[in-house]
């Protein structure tokens, strides 16, 4: 079953959310878009794990898609990891008894990564995509520009041509008229620069999920060794790191994409599978 609805945030928003539904699913999977994005680059993905047993549920960002808030605007990073913790809540009331786990993609992986540390004792497990959890060389030129000087600075979305190697992926991705074309300087200082990243990597000792972490090993808007360094700082003794060689930034829409979502597949399978001998008889 699939459908779609806008949901209300902690502060009156609307989100809009998706659902990709089976009958009788082994888990279910929240999926976090990356900058600029939406929920709707993930058509293929959720309709592998939907093969597979697995439920979606996907959202647009607040600032993002069909989501309420100024275009690819936020004043707070929080409020992205307090809208996350609301289609959790929603996805718990809905589905009581079973696992459910977190995906984040590129700054949706921050988001991700920053609701572990934030709300530690909900989720099952993480997947990082090429996520934002470190300093960001691809924004360095901006950490000089004053927010009281450019308080609307509006930044074009050049994004497109590196998100994949694949001119088809490309062309999707510039053509796709829920992308934004641009994104705000006050986005980018607030999530990457001055608050969200740092306080981040300040409390990665404090990030304990179980975590898969992926990375194109060519991608040129995230930098692979950010996911080294979470994987290196983290507390989590169950954790895992897989690079993929000439991958670019969206490894889940690039040519090779069913390694990698058979990698995902394989790691959610053994998590559903460690928590179901886990029960009590």
């Amino acid at each position: 079953m699939h459908n779609s609805q806008f949901i209300e945030t902690f502060d009156s928003k609307k989100l809009f959310l998706r659902r990709d539904l089976v009958d009788d699913p082994q888990a279910v999977v929240i999926i976090v878009h990356g900058l600029n994005g939406h929920q709707g680059r993930y058509d293929y993905f959720a309709g592998r794990l939907n093969g597979e047993g697995f439920s979606v549920y996907r959202f647009d960002n607040r600032g993002h898609g069909r989501s309420d808030g100024a275009q690819s605007y936020i004043e707070d990073f929080n409020t992205y990891l307090d809208d996350a913790d609301t289609v959790y809540e929603l996805v718990k009331n809905e589905n009581p008894e079973l696992p459910i786990f977190m995906l984040g993609h590129s700054m949706g992986g921050f988001i991700t990564a920053g609701y572990g540390i934030k709300y530690p004792d909900k989720l099952d497990g993480q997947i990082l995509s090429a996520a934002a959890t470190n300093k960001l060389d691809s924004f360095s030129e901006l950490e000089e520009l004053s927010l009281e000087d450019n308080p609307e600075m509006k930044l074009p979305n050049e994004l497109g041509k590196f998100v994949s190697r694949s001119e088809y992926v490309v062309d999707d991705y510039k053509k796709d008229p829920y992308v934004s074309e641009f994104t705000t300087l006050k986005l980018v200082k607030v999530v990457f620069i001055d608050e969200g990243i740092p306080w981040l990597v300040d409390n990665l000792d404090q990030y304990n999920y179980p975590v898969l972490i992926l990375h194109g090993e060519g991608d040129k808007i995230v930098d692979p060794s950010c996911s080294e360094k979470f994987y290196d700082l983290i507390a989590s003794e169950d954790k895992s790191l897989k690079t993929y060689p000439e991958l670019y930034h969206e490894i889940l829409n690039s040519e090779e994409k069913e390694t990698v979502i058979n990698d995902i597949l394989n790691w959610l399978e053994e998590r559903v599978d460690i928590r179901i001998n886990l029960k009590p008889e």
